[in-house]
């Protein structure tokens, strides 16, 4: 009798353990995976992140927008930055043709016999004067000004546009609902028998906050 207590205590525990095997297995299998982390608010609604925000409009001007919601600043997106865009390949062209033709203006001699056929008929006049390299030198330079001052406004402007989306995508779960109030009312100071005022917040959903006060 007595060794069949024993036994049976044995295949008890011998039960026991066999049965959180697959537990332990699970755990581990599950310890191996590599979390991921969900921001999500108070009411377990995923929070709009600023990060992909500003990385989107980075990598593409008004995507962040648009994953901001706002559809409507694509278009001043596309135009603020496109302007400064415009303008450099405007400078750009104009530099190169300047250049071409000063080139041929200030060589040794100067190559003077095809410039028609080489030079924008606008450059003309500057073949047909005498003296006239430095004024073309001068013009050359001045669009290359240009080209430098485009560039610097178009990185300028995409960076206020990453700027945006994450300003953007920072308010999104701001509450700015209509259901905000305030209410006064006497109250009994708790563990005393003074009177004073009771204010009730109510702001949005996250439900009334109390602030007692004599």
């Amino acid at each position: 009798m007595q060794r069949f207590f024993i036994l049976s205590i044995f295949l008890c525990l011998m039960s026991g353990a066999f049965a959180q095997i697959p537990d332990s297995v699970r755990v581990m299998t599950d310890s191996s995976r590599k979390p991921t982390r969900v921001l999500v608010d108070s009411f377990g609604k995923q929070k709009h992140s600023p990060k992909k925000a500003a990385i989107r409009s980075a990598i593409l001007p008004g995507w962040g927008q648009a994953y901001n919601g706002k559809y409507w600043k694509i278009p001043i997106v596309y135009a603020a930055i496109g302007i400064p865009v415009g303008t450099f390949l405007y400078n750009r062209k104009w530099y190169l043709r300047t250049r071409e033709a000063a080139k041929m203006l200030g060589g040794t001699p100067p190559d003077t016999a095809n410039y028609r056929q080489r030079v924008d008929e606008q450059l003309f006049t500057f073949f047909s004067t005498p003296g006239a390299l430095p004024s073309l030198l001068n013009y050359r330079n001045e669009f290359r000004k240009s080209m430098d001052y485009s560039i610097l406004f178009t990185l300028v402007t995409w960076g206020l546009n990453v700027i945006d989306a994450t300003v953007d995508a920072h308010l999104k779960d701001f509450d700015v609902s209509d259901n905000l109030s305030l209410h006064i009312k006497p109250t009994i100071l708790s563990g005393t028998t003074t009177a004073g005022l009771s204010f009730v917040f109510t702001i949005g959903h996250n439900g009334p906050k109390t602030i007692n006060s004599r």
